[in-house]
């Protein structure tokens, strides 16, 4: 039997795009496909998406779509090198243990993973290796070191725990690591250690990202957000300023797992926070998980510029910003060209493969695709039919298939699958309704406006 994909952190460390020695950089890519899309898209693009000026006047696109065929080569994998993990987070998809599995990848089997992977035409796929906690592998520098020797850019996802030390992190840089992350689920170590399940672990996290910084490794910070965490996400933004992180990855909760005990956010919520998170992507680089949504909102917003457009937004968006201008200012003491988002979604342009060698579409969508120990990774990334079907959303069921926007967002077909067992359904958690759409509603979708969240505090001055 085939283990479900699970992973106790966010889907990784994107850095974009590569340089011709297959190394991650961050540049600009205002390529669009001239001849459509691969999945194809019927209904073309809904505006120019190279030349639309974005919202900082800066011509480029919108949206980065990948130049390459994903329907031939990922542009990230995730590697879950074991599933041992001393935390016990409340949101963890992979619901870890605190002793590896017998049959997880031996050494060379990864690096037979490697191999494959580092066949592939530069720009090679990214990868990423985590967990549970990657730190409880003891050939983990012998991992990256190889990967690295082949070319293919290595980062990590460690979970801080009595593992993370200076003297592993500096091995693992002179191996070649070039990209770490950390989680912070919270501003306080009460939230943070809450969601952790281990006292503690906030202040050791603070260190870690010390660590990070002064071995050299560039600091990702990774954040959950779900209904109970959200009233501290200002805070944790100024946090991850703070800290120096080069991004903010915001994970959307996919009821899974132990996050199914979670609080999850209705669809107005989730649009308020990601038009909030737009708004604050000129203080930090940001990049969301299972909310390809994000995507759809910053084609959206840079279209309102050009047209003078406005946007509704509830009564959390507007807390969120309140709350930001309290802690930072009204507006970015020295404002960042906002992050790109990048076209690619499960099974598009992304894959993941968990600590026995099976492979997923992500780490959140446990839909087993077959195992690299039987069949080599990219048949199984090019051929199965699952895989196809998710880089195809025209097919899509209901107003995702229907959405002008779905080449390049596609909702979280993670969530989809979460919610009501169908991969190609639309995303119940998504507000957007095309414009004249008169299909089916998703199964559990509601447009209904609910009260703040808690600990959300009205500003006397609202």
């Amino acid at each position: 039997m085939p283990s479900h994909p699970h992973t106790a952190h966010p889907h990784g460390i994107p850095q974009d795009v590569q340089d011709p020695h297959g190394h991650p950089t961050e540049v600009d890519v205002s390529h669009t496909h001239p001849g459509g899309h691969p999945g194809g898209h019927p209904g073309g693009h809904p505006g120019d998406l190279g030349s639309m000026r974005r919202p900082d006047g800066r011509p480029g696109a919108i949206v980065r779509e990948i130049k390459h065929d994903l329907g031939e080569k990922p542009f990230i994998v995730i590697w879950e090198v074991t599933r041992a993990c001393a935390l016990v987070c409340k949101h963890c998809r992979a619901e870890a243990h605190p002793n590896a599995h017998p049959l997880q990848l031996t050494t060379e089997q990864g690096k037979d993973l490697l191999r494959q992977l580092a066949q592939y035409e530069r720009p090679r796929p990214l990868v990423v290796l985590t967990g549970g906690d990657c730190f409880e592998r003891t050939d983990l520098v012998e991992i990256v070191e190889y990967g690295s020797s082949l070319g293919l850019s290595m980062s990590i996802s460690p979970s801080v725990t009595p593992l993370f030390t200076r003297e592993r992190l500096q091995a693992l840089k002179d191996a070649g690591g070039r990209a770490m992350s950390v989680s912070m689920d919270g501003a306080t170590a009460q939230t943070h250690d809450n969601f952790r399940g281990i006292t503690g672990t906030f202040d050791k996290t603070i260190e870690a990202t010390k660590l990070i910084k002064e071995v050299g490794f560039r600091l990702q910070i990774n954040t959950t957000l779900t209904r109970g965490n959200i009233h501290e996400a200002p805070a944790m933004l100024a946090k991850a300023i703070e800290l120096d992180a080069f991004m903010w990855y915001v994970f959307f909760l996919v009821p899974t797992g132990r996050g199914a005990q979670l609080d999850a956010m209705s669809p107005r919520e989730r649009e308020d926070v990601l038009h909030w998170l737009h708004d604050v992507s000129d203080r930090i680089a940001i990049k969301t998980t299972e909310a390809p949504q994000y995507r759809r909102v910053a084609f959206q917003r840079a279209k309102a510029v050009e047209t003078g457009g406005e946007f509704e937004h509830g009564e959390l968006y507007h807390w969120l910003t309140a709350e930001t201008t309290r802690l930072l200012g009204e507006h970015a003491s020295q404002p960042r060209p906002p992050r790109t988002p990048l076209a690619i979604n499960s099974g598009s342009g992304f894959a993941f493969i968990d600590h026995v060698g099976d492979m997923y579409p992500s780490g959140f969508l446990p839909i087993h695709v077959g195992s690299i120990k039987e069949k080599p990774f990219a048949e199984l990334y090019r051929d199965a039919p699952i895989m196809r079907a998710l880089r195809s959303p025209q097919d899509f069921e209901g107003k995702c298939g229907a959405c002008e926007y779905n080449h390049f967002c596609g909702g979280s077909r993670s969530t989809a699958y979460a919610l009501t067992r169908n991969p190609l359904a639309s995303d119940p958690t998504c507000l957007y309704v095309p414009s004249g759409y008169d299909g089916p509603m998703p199964e559990f979708w509601t447009d209904e406006v609910r009260p703040l969240p808690p600990n959300c505090t009205p500003h006397q001055n609202a």
